[in-house]
């Protein structure tokens, strides 16, 4: 039996998930949200946006395929706490028949400021060969439909980022003592 999955008439731009609240059991003794929840709100997201496109729990079992994560790039920019609630946006930068590259935002649902962003890539992967196959024609025409309602939008300026420490031209670290070497200019 072959599943009709039909695009939604509409992909807001972004796409906004619904409220999720931090649990007590993910506080860390910082007395703040620990990094590994952060993943998992975002991961809830994800399943949200997903769904819109047709990749869900039917998907796999009936078509035996899912999308797994690739890489992640989590930037933690405010502290989370307990029973906070975040609303989590969803921006398809680009996908092709195999790949799909999107951007996170985690902002507090009620005051709106930036708690974390996530840039991923998540391939598209056969559960039974267990390795990265095309995405079938009616999944690619909605994320055609929604990478149109997002190419709307600006790209992030954190998209691409590597993560790194600035330079410094004067200043190096000798060795593994935390000593630094100075040049003597004559």
């Amino acid at each position: 039996m072959k599943d009709d999955i039909r695009a939604p008439a509409l992909f807001f731009a972004p796409f906004v998930s619904s409220a999720m609240r931090v649990e007590p059991q993910w506080i860390d003794y910082n007395g703040h949200l620990n990094m590994a929840y952060y993943h998992v709100l975002f991961d809830r997201a994800v399943d949200e946006v997903f769904s819109l496109v047709g990749l869900n729990q039917n998907y796999l079992e009936t078509r035996h395929a899912s999308c797994f994560t690739a890489e992640c790039h989590v930037l933690y920019k405010r502290e989370l706490t307990e029973g906070d609630q975040v609303r989590v946006t969803a921006q398809l930068i680009a996908f092709d028949d195999k790949r799909l590259h999107y951007y996170l935002e985690m902002r507090h649902a009620h005051e709106g400021w930036l708690a974390a962003t996530s840039e991923n890539l998540s391939l598209h992967v056969d559960m039974t060969s267990r390795k990265v196959t095309p995405f079938p024609p009616d999944i690619l025409a909605n994320l055609a439909l929604m990478k149109a309602s997002h190419s709307m939008m600006p790209l992030p300026a954190t998209i691409g980022r590597i993560i790194g420490m600035p330079k410094r031209t004067a200043i190096t670290v000798a060795g593994m003592t935390g000593e630094r070497e100075t040049e003597t200019r004559h």
